[in-house]
């Protein structure tokens, strides 16, 4: 993937890793267009930066979803790079019956609605020189948390589709997995400054020293998350998910 001269569309730009990714692009000389429902988080991830745009773009909108990115390539017609970044986590409990809603929205939105983007954008992309997907998963896609099962499951579910889409796009889209370990982010209550995991500019800098590697990684992999990617490799899974289950109720994240 190219460094810099890409316009970038990203979902999921008003906060946390997409925020911080969506000003380093910029940084390097890309265009970067973020998108998501809230214009006001991605109005304050444009401020100062003239060079970011937004559009608000919804991917659980299944009927209109089509119709709002054939509005965003009209306005942005150079978009070559789709950065899938849009997720939610809720915590579930698995000891008794309960209400789906949360693991049926975590799915609609982590698996279905990538799905669904790349879907409305791959005749573009095919079209387009230097053409790019990158899939934000997480290191719960190779371990997963169990009070955050279905979230761990739809990482897994787009890791499988990132590699199957990687061999049909091959020579005509580059697709790169981005999987990031726990970062401190907004992304669930108190997370920002959980013990243990990884601030959010050193891994945004980390990550974007690995896009700059010739050639980029297939897997864009920060250090933090290496053990949970090899663990099947390594035969530290189940080692893996107690230790996390323990530091989860140890951080009352749950």
């Amino acid at each position: 993937m190219k460094t810099s001269g890409n316009t970038i569309l990203l979902t999921g730009g008003g906060s946390g890793i997409g925020r911080a990714l969506a000003q380093r692009w910029h940084d390097a000389g890309n265009k970067v267009v973020v998108a998501g429902r809230r214009t006001d988080t991605l109005q304050a991830t444009a401020d100062g930066r003239e060079g970011i745009a937004v559009e608000q773009l919804d991917v659980d909108d299944v009927n209109g979803l089509r119709n709002n990115v054939a509005g965003i390539l009209e306005r942005h017609p150079e978009i070559n790079v789709l950065v899938n970044n849009a997720g939610i986590m809720r915590f579930e409990k698995l000891d008794g019956a309960r209400d789906l809603a949360d693991a049926e929205s975590t799915i609609a939105t982590n698996l279905l609605g990538p799905i669904r983007l790349i879907d409305a954008l791959i005749d573009h992309l095919l079209g387009r020189q230097d053409a790019a997907i990158v899939n934000v998963t997480s290191g719960l896609a190779f371990v997963p948390l169990v009070t955050t099962p279905t979230y761990s499951a739809t990482k897994a579910g787009m890791h499988s589709y990132t590699v199957a889409l990687r061999e049909a796009l091959r020579g005509r889209v580059e697709v790169i997995e981005l999987a990031p370990p726990g970062v401190q982010t907004d992304l669930t209550p108190g997370q920002s400054t959980r013990p243990g995991y990884q601030p959010l500019d050193d891994f945004a800098d980390e990550v974007m020293t690995l896009f700059a590697t010739a050639p980029t990684p297939e897997e864009i992999l920060v250090k933090n998350v290496q053990g949970f990617r090899h663990a099947e490799r390594d035969g530290k899974i189940a080692e893996l998910v107690t230790m996390l289950a323990e530091r989860s109720r140890a951080n009352g994240a749950e």
